[in-house]
């Protein structure tokens, strides 16, 4: 038997969302994006709703909501997207906003994202930043699976699409310590824990749910000035400087950063096919463990992708929200 070919898109890292949406006709499509109510969230949705799709916005700040579903519609002439509180760290939200949703769901862009310069935590006690990033997303996901799997019944597919970030490469998941209730607090490697745990989710909820028609891709929007950096420390801002003038990555524009989630979302090529790590609107190539990040700034550490710590992330993951 030939080996098959790696999936390849004709996208690249120039491409913008409403290149990735040239000719395609999303009527009928229902989509929510997290955290819409600003940087790669808004232009995610406005693209999505601009091809004809059924957006809701969930968002922590429905004022903020509002006003970006009111230029969305007037921008593009399309369906006023919804807006529906969401705060990821509020697990009564979470439970709301999925006993509130109604009928199938084709499309799940688990966007928003949340960095502290330091240790947060939510009435849990867990890290904040594992806690918005990781643990909200799949509590959103996994109580909506039945309205993706209706989605999918309905459109030969349902997808999801869970935004990580080339942070990943800093950490893996620490099952000893998810919380940091024992090792000092570094922000930045709480924050590539929970982006690993992105990428992990992807993964399992793929092996999980495929039988459903539910396919599940993470991505790596790349260097976007978005308000995520609002809350950085001078050591995050320095960091983040000296990478630049490294090489690892070089910024995008917001069109150019929401191009990659699109791809997960719409490109036929990923139809059927999960649990990769996307980088520039390409499956990234998976390096090892050791890998220095400024050698692969589009690379995939392997332990973002391992089937068996994505396993036991969703199991561990499963435990904590049933506390």
């Amino acid at each position: 038997m030939a080996a098959r070919e790696p999936l390849s898109t004709p996208f690249t890292s120039s491409s913008t969302a409403d290149d990735v949406l040239r000719g395609v006709d999303l009527t009928g499509v229902r989509a929510i994006v997290t955290g819409a109510s600003s940087g790669l969230g808004i232009e995610t949705a406005r693209a999505l709703t601009a091809a004809g799709a059924e957006v809701t916005l969930a968002v922590r700040n429905t004022t903020a909501g509002d006003a970006v579903a009111e230029a969305i519609a007037s921008s593009t002439g399309g369906i006023r997207p919804r807006v529906v509180r969401l705060d990821l760290a509020d697990r009564a939200t979470v439970t709301r906003f999925v006993d509130g949703w109604d009928g199938p769901l084709h499309l799940l862009i688990n966007n928003a994202g949340v960095v502290t310069g330091g240790l947060e935590r939510t009435r849990e006690g867990w890290e904040l930043q594992f806690a918005t990033n990781h643990l909200g997303h799949f509590a959103l996901a996994t109580g909506l699976h039945g309205a993706l799997a209706q989605g999918a019944l309905d459109r030969d597919g349902a997808r999801i699409v869970s935004v990580s970030s080339t942070a990943h490469m800093r950490s893996g998941v620490d099952f000893d310590d998810l919380h940091f209730e024992r090792r000092s607090y570094d922000p930045q490697i709480a924050y590539a824990q929970s982006k690993t745990a992105n990428s992990l989710f992807a993964v399992e909820a793929t092996r999980r749910w495929a039988s459903d028609g539910i396919i599940a891709n993470a991505v790596n929007p790349g260097g976007v000035a978005t308000g995520l950096q609002r809350n950085f420390t001078t050591r995050q801002k320095d960091s983040l400087d000296a990478a630049e003038a490294a090489g690892v990555f070089r910024y995008k524009t917001v069109e150019q950063g929401a191009a990659t989630s699109i791809v997960a979302a719409v490109a036929p090529e990923f139809a059927h096919s999960g649990g990769h790590y996307l980088d520039d609107a390409q499956v990234a190539y998976t390096v090892p463990n050791d890998a220095d990040l400024a050698q692969h700034p589009h690379g995939v550490k392997a332990w973002a992708l391992d089937p068996a710590t994505a396993q036991r992330l969703w199991t561990a993951s499963t435990n904590l929200l049933r506390v």
